[in-house]
């Protein structure tokens, strides 16, 4: 009969340094794949941060430009206000020659808004991209943001009274006076050309009417406008822009 051997199955027991090995082994790799992990979501992160670095700043280009543009404008409008007041306020309507009163008081009527170009941000904060800014700089981003919707809030707010304005300015001044005018505003554009201005003005066109009242209502309306606010927002706004622009260009470019 044969006789079998069996295999020694009790293993020697291991001691506490080869224990602590295994598992400094085991956690050193945990940890590795860990940080690598981070650092492939950070590069990531970084790289669609700079897309929409990259976009926002093309939109803050819009949007100093339109603001520009804005600022210039109703810089404009609010001086020719000011000179229409004060005529009114020393003079008669009757006394004072109607060329003056169709030029300045065209500018009561003054059109325009701004609107920010804010589909970079939007979809930044509609999923949570945001967050890839540095905290410093994602809070210029919302200062802006905030300042956008108070330009949007102010141009809302003055819809009613400047729709009131057009109103009582139709029963002061004939139309198409008003159109000449206007059309020579839009084509000198700004600065515009004194002589063109001097000519209009120099016809004294016919008035609809010279009633005191209503030249005090208008006066009223235009003053409750608040263009020269409209205009401090703009340049701050178009201050905040130009911060914004800095530290995007600083962080990503």
């Amino acid at each position: 009969m044969e006789v079998h051997h069996h295999p020694d199955l009790q293993h020697k027991k291991k001691n506490f340094k080869e224990y602590f090995l295994e598992f400094l082994m085991i956690f050193l790799a945990v940890t590795m794949g860990f940080i690598a992990e981070n650092i492939r979501e950070s590069i990531s992160e970084h790289q669609r941060a700079k897309s929409f670095a990259s976009s926002m700043i093309q939109d803050l280009k819009t949007d100093t430009s339109q603001l520009n543009s804005f600022i210039r404008y109703y810089s404009y409008a609010e001086n020719n206000i000011d000179t229409f007041m004060n005529l009114l306020s020393r003079n008669d309507p009757s006394n004072i020659p109607s060329g003056k009163l169709y030029w300045y008081g065209l500018f009561g009527g003054a059109s325009g808004n701004f609107i920010s170009n804010d589909a970079t941000f939007e979809q930044m904060k509609s999923s949570g991209s945001i967050s890839f800014f540095k905290p410093k700089l994602a809070t210029e981003v919302a200062k802006y943001d905030q300042l956008c919707r108070q330009m949007q809030v102010s141009d809302e707010t003055g819809r009613d009274i400047y729709s009131e304005v057009r109103k009582i300015r139709a029963m002061i001044f004939e139309f198409k006076y008003n159109d000449i005018a206007n059309q020579i505003f839009q084509k000198n554009e700004i600065p515009f050309r004194q002589a063109r201005i001097d000519s209009f003005i120099a016809t004294n066109p016919p008035l609809l009417s010279y009633d005191k009242i209503l030249f005090n209502e208008y006066a009223e309306l235009v003053r409750s406008r608040f263009i020269e606010g409209d205009v401090a927002l703009a340049k701050k706004l178009h201050t905040q822009a130009d911060v914004l622009l800095a530290e995007l260009i600083k962080e990503y470019y």
